[in-house]
């Protein structure tokens, strides 16, 4: 398994009251797969930009399109950069990866339920177990993107228990990131409020 899925499955486990908006979940996954790629050694980090270099082979797919998608020539990405490229739809993208690999199944709803007749859940799998058992040892990566999502502890700007430098610069892009969607929610949310109140001649 990769960080990506764990973090999707820790996500659809964990997470109380509603789920992390799809384009924080995009974001976070986009950093998962920023991560693993350090570890493969398939990039570096140069001055907080993303460069490609020649590591271990990449055998989950959506990890190899991940490294195929990069800039190969300077001026190379900067992490925050690839977060909003990569990341977007990209929670959908690993929904339907675990559901084609037979990791979700639909969940019957109840007959008076009206519209939607089903809904996606995770099946005992042993993805689903190795995901709790990174879970629940308190692995600080997944533990920090977790967070950044709202699941488990709350998010903050650094991550003292990550002791790589450029795991720690991927893991604050991602916070920043998630900052600066939630400042244009808000934005468009204020925006939208103000339009109605025109309308309503207030």
């Amino acid at each position: 398994m990769t960080t990506p899925r764990d973090l999707l499955i820790v996500t659809m486990d964990m997470a109380s009251g509603s789920p992390p908006e799809r384009g924080d979940l995009s974001l976070a996954l986009a950093g998962a797969e920023a991560i693993d790629l350090l570890g493969a050694q398939a990039i570096r980090l140069d001055g907080g930009h993303i460069v490609p270099s020649n590591g271990q082979a990449v055998t989950d797919r959506l990890l190899d399109e991940a490294a195929s998608s990069l800039a190969r020539q300077a001026p190379y990405e900067s992490v925050g950069d690839w977060l909003w490229r990569r990341g977007r739809g990209l929670s959908a993208a690993y929904l339907v990866a675990l559901e084609a690999e037979g990791q979700l199944t639909p969940q019957r709803r109840h007959r008076w339920m009206p519209f939607g007749t089903s809904r996606m859940v995770l099946t005992d799998s042993p993805a689903r177990r190795l995901a709790a058992d990174r879970w629940t040892s308190d692995e600080p990566i997944l533990a920090a993107l977790a967070a950044a999502v709202g699941v488990g502890d709350e998010r903050t700007a650094d991550s003292p228990n990550v002791a790589d430098d450029a795991v720690a610069t991927v893991l604050a892009a991602v916070n920043d990131a998630l900052t600066e969607l939630a400042v244009e929610r808000q934005r468009r949310a204020i925006d939208g409020a103000a339009f109605d109140n025109i309308w309503r001649g207030e």
